[in-house]
Formats: C-alpha cells, structure tokens, sequence
C-alpha cells in the first residue's frame, strides 16, 4: 500500500488531535486579517560566543523578517523543566511558533538556550541548591550572563539592531528576563515575563517561596524597564497567591511591572504563553508594545502551501498537519501516486529532507521533496550552512 494511512502511521505527532484544529483555525484567522500584510520571514541557527560556554557556545535560533534592514532584537527566554534531564531534549526551534509572533511584529526575535538546555554546555550551572534554602539570585546572575553574551553577538550584526530592543521569558525564562532589566544593557525599552518564576518542583508547591520574593524584591530596587507580567489564575507553578506576592515585593523596591490576571488557561494555565495559546497571549503584547510606542503592523505568518495535487484526501489532512506543525527543520516528500512521509524537529533541514524522504520510500521508490519548511522544495536552499526563508 503506497498512498494514505500506513505512511501517517510512522509520522510523529507534534500536536494532539485535540489541539491542531484549534491552531490551524488559528492560521486561517491570521492569514485573512485586514490588518496582514504579506512578507517574507528568515530564520537562522547560531551558536553564541561566551567564553563560560566553551568553544561550542550557546545554541541559538533567529527569526525576523526578510527585508534588507536593521530590525530591533526580541531576546526570548525559555523556561526550566522540573526534571533536570528534560534539559537535554529542549531546542530553540521548539520556540520558532513563539518567536514568529514577535517577527511578525517587526523584531528580530532570537531564542537562545542558557547554559545546560537543549545544545548549550553548561550542566547544572544554574542550579538553586538545596530545595528548603534554594539560592536564587546566584542562578539568575547565570542566567543574566547568557542573556548579555546573546545582546552583544546581535550588536555586532548588520541585520539586527540592540536599540529600541525588548526582553521576554516565560518561566524561569521570566525570572531571567526580570533580573535582566536590574542590570540593564544600554538599549532595551521594554520588557515581558509570562508566568515568570523558578523551584517549582510539584503542583502548587514551590521551592523557598519566601527566598522567591525576596530575589523579586531585590531586583525591584534596581529594575527601571516598563515590564509586563501575565499569569493565568490557574498557574500550577506560580499560582496567584504567590503571583501577587512577586509583583508587590517587585513593585515594592520602585520596580514598575504592569500585572495582569489572565482568565484560567486549559489544565494549566503554565502553558498560556505556547504556540496553541496565542490567541489569548498577543492581544496582551499587543496593547503592551501599543503602550510603548513599539507597536507595528502585524505581518502575516507564512503562506500556506498548497496540497501536493496527487494527495487523496486523508493525505491532504497530513499535509495539513505537516504545515501546522510549528517546529523546523520540516519536510514532507511524496510520490508521484500519492505516497508521503514527513518529519519535523530535526536539528538542520538537511537532517528533515533525508529523513522524510527516507519515511515516504518505505512506501514507493520513487518519491521527491515537495516542501521544506514553509517553502516548496525547489525555492528552499538546502545547505546546512546556509540559513533558511520562510514564506
């Protein structure tokens, strides 16, 4: 059997059943926007020079738009796991559905992975200790430190500017983010923190909450940066007793953070600032950047693809899901009668071509690369050390 549901069957899934309607509405939604304009986005895999991080440095992804000038950088921060070997299978390009938001919004917005995520060496440098006195000042001058190495390597590029530049993290990403504008680098305007915090080690439960606020506090006395915090009412990390307790010991030391109690969030209202979220996270960016003076015209996301034409309609539902999928490196090859095979996160597109193509022959023998990330196959450069657009 060459065509339908034996190639589906070896595809991973990057979204639950449940969810890809939601997002794939969401799409259509984004493309018919009066407000869209259509345009082109690049992206690009760097390692972050830092000495701390050896010779390797930090894995980093950017994605911006494709014009010819200088856009202002959307330093993003990711979030801890509670497992410490949960570090190990993070990537920056799980982040490419998040930082496409910020793209389209004008900025040139780079995810890098701190010291002992994802690629980026490191181990346990950002450690908090102990549970009962967790130390969490000493783990965001770590964090601080990766932050300002990926300002530096933007400030030297003729495609991104450090001026007029905004911080966001989500998590401990959001405690980053924070600690960052206590020490800020000349440059950034504004900054967000989505359910920002660290020692979360069960539902509702918290490492040394008292030693939490107390670092909030402490970077209040010095964080002059408009900031803007988002925790949804059913947060099971930081939930809104704690939330609250955050941003009054923050505000406290003059720190100035606009608070916003988001409605509950799914099972978890942790997970609100995610891709399949972004209905419900933009419009607070949105009105924040408004506020600011940064807002922009909302670029359209990439166009969607048409359908190879000899797909049968279960196949073109995988397609379907293939162009929802919202991490790269992706693929999808097919056959001239009807056979496919696709994958998604894979660490560079040479990597997603050979592996899809790979999928759809165990079906046919004859099968091509029909699309490459967000582009039809024959317009997507294929080099590895080249970096890829994104239509």
């Amino acid at each position: 059997m060459v065509r339908g549901i034996p190639a589906l069957r070896i595809v991973p899934m990057v979204l639950s059943r449940k969810l890809l309607p939601l997002l794939i509405a969401w799409l259509a939604l984004a493309g018919a926007s009066s407000r869209a304009i259509a345009a082109e986005f690049y992206t690009e895999d760097l390692r972050i020079p830092m000495a701390e991080a050896g010779p390797q440095g930090l894995e980093a992804f950017l994605v911006r738009p494709a014009g010819a000038k200088r856009y202002p950088l959307a330093l993003l921060s990711h979030g801890s796991p509670r497992s410490f070997d949960d570090r190990a299978t993070m990537s920056a390009h799980k982040y490419y559905g998040i930082a496409l938001e910020y793209a389209r919004r004008g900025f040139a917005a780079l995810i890098v992975m701190r010291r002992g995520y994802g690629t980026s060496p490191g181990g346990r440098v950002d450690s908090v200790g102990g549970c009962a006195n967790a130390a969490y000042l000493p783990a965001a001058a770590v964090a601080v430190a990766d932050l300002r190495a990926a300002i530096d390597a933007m400030g030297r590029r003729a495609d991104v500017t450090t001026s007029g530049m905004i911080a966001a993290g989500h998590s401990a990403g959001g405690l980053a983010t924070v600690a960052l504008t206590a020490q800020a680098p000349s440059g950034l305007v504004a900054a967000i923190s989505f359910a920002g915090g660290r020692g979360s080690r069960d539902h509702d439960e918290v490492c040394n909450p008292d030693g939490l606020v107390q670092a909030f506090a402490s970077f209040g006395k010095t964080s002059r940066v408009p900031m803007l915090w988002v925790y949804a009412s059913n947060d099971s990390y930081f939930g809104p007793d704690l939330a609250r307790r955050l941003h009054d010991g923050f505000r406290a030391g003059g720190g100035a953070a606009k608070f916003i109690a988001a409605p509950p969030y799914g099972d978890d209202g942790h997970y609100l600032y995610s891709v399949v979220g972004r209905p419900r996270w933009t419009p607070y960016l949105d009105a924040f950047l408004r506020e600011r003076g940064l807002g922009h015209d909302i670029l359209s996301p990439p166009d969607p693809l048409p359908p190879p034409g000899q797909l049968d309609e279960a196949a073109r539902a995988e397609f379907a899901r293939y162009l929802a999928s919202a991490m790269p490196h992706k693929a999808f090859a097919v056959s001239p009668n009807g056979g496919y095979g696709w994958r998604s996160g894979r660490a560079t597109a040479d990597d997603a071509q050979s592996d899809s193509l790979g999928a759809c022959m165990k079906w046919s023998p004859t099968c091509t690369l029909y699309a490459v990330d967000d582009r039809l196959a024959g317009a997507q450069r294929t080099s590895t050390d080249q970096s890829a657009r994104a239509r």
